[in-house]
């Protein structure tokens, strides 16, 4: 089959298309022919040795898969609907920038009919991080105050996508007014240009000087520290990422003084420690992208040979939505 390779640390640039042996299901998985893979931040980083997970060289990257089951292992439950020919989608994976992936079975869904595979292999990391942390972390509820920053990206626009099915007034946040149009599209009920406006006194013009609930940053950057500022009493800022590229260092006092809390959201993690966090939040996204509340949007797609181009157009913040890769 073929694959993209990193066999060292550097930029994307140094990714290889490479002929490699299939991979062989373990026991609990299956294999699963690659239809599409989405393009996300941390495989970006993941390559060049920046990320706080550090495979083992050399490895595939690509965490987000949709694919069709080419063959089942022992140990898993067909009755699940994961069975030889279903159409699948998953992710905290490794492995999906190929012809073909051997992955548990656990951490794989049946596709939506609607879906086509591009827009499943966007779906879940972008969705279940917008879930786990605005529901479970943030406990937002219907009629509270949400600001996504980065909101055209493929996590900022899930979390837009997320808060709006969660019954909550929506800001969104993005650099260019095309980027801002396409939050509109999603739902968000109020617009801030950051470029352009200033963000404090936009949050503080558009809650009418009462504050924000919650903040989804996956940014970071110089923005963080408004966007902080910003918050009501007891309000909830969401620690996604640093797309910016600059981890932001704020005045802790500022949480006193809102009566509020700064909140890591590392999912991976939350699953590893806490086996019921995977079937209400997997499970709970799932449920609405059934119910069709959610529907990824994709910004480009790329030949499995082009994916480190894919990558560089992350970390240049030049994607509005999801990109993906086609083997």
């Amino acid at each position: 089959m073929r694959a993209i390779v990193c066999r060292q640390w550097g930029p994307p640039e140094a990714l290889e298309l490479a002929e490699l042996p299939s991979p062989r299901p373990a026991t609990g998985e299956v294999l699963v022919s690659v239809r599409a893979a989405g393009v996300n931040f941390p495989d970006a980083l993941m390559v060049q040795g920046k990320h706080q997970i550090k495979p083992p060289l050399p490895f595939i990257p690509g965490v987000e898969v949709a694919g069709v089951v080419k063959e089942v292992s022992s140990g898993v439950d067909v009755t699940s609907g994961i069975a030889v020919g279903a159409r699948v989608y998953g992710a905290q994976i490794r492995g999906a920038f190929a012809e073909e992936i051997a992955v548990e079975a656990a951490k794989l869904r049946p596709i939506p009919d609607a879906l086509r595979f591009e827009e499943a292999a966007c779906a879940a990391v972008a969705g279940h991080t917008a879930l786990y942390a605005l529901a479970e972390l943030g406990r937002v509820r219907a009629g509270e105050c949400v600001l996504v920053l980065g909101a055209a990206g493929g996590v900022g626009l899930g979390a837009v996508d997320v808060a709006v099915a969660l019954g909550a007034r929506v800001i969104a946040a993005a650099s260019s007014d095309e980027k801002l149009a396409v939050c509109r599209e999603h739902g968000a009920d109020a617009l801030i240009q950051y470029e352009r406006d200033d963000l404090r006194a936009r949050i503080a013009e558009l809650t009418g000087g009462r504050g924000l609930d919650v903040v989804f940053d996956p940014v970071g950057g110089r923005f963080a520290q408004p966007a902080l500022r910003g918050l009501a009493w007891g309000g909830r800022y969401l620690v996604v990422g640093f797309a910016s590229g600059e981890i932001p260092s704020v005045p802790l006092n500022l949480t006193l003084l809102k009566g509020g809390s700064v909140i890591g959201v590392f999912l991976g993690r939350g699953l590893e420690l806490d086996p019921a966090l995977r079937s209400r939040v997997i499970d709970g996204f799932d449920a609405l992208l059934r119910a069709g509340r959610i529907r990824p949007r994709i910004a480009a797609s790329y030949e499995l040979a082009r994916a480190p181009e894919a990558l560089q157009q992350l970390l240049e913040r030049r994607a509005v939505g999801k990109l993906v890769v086609i083997p």
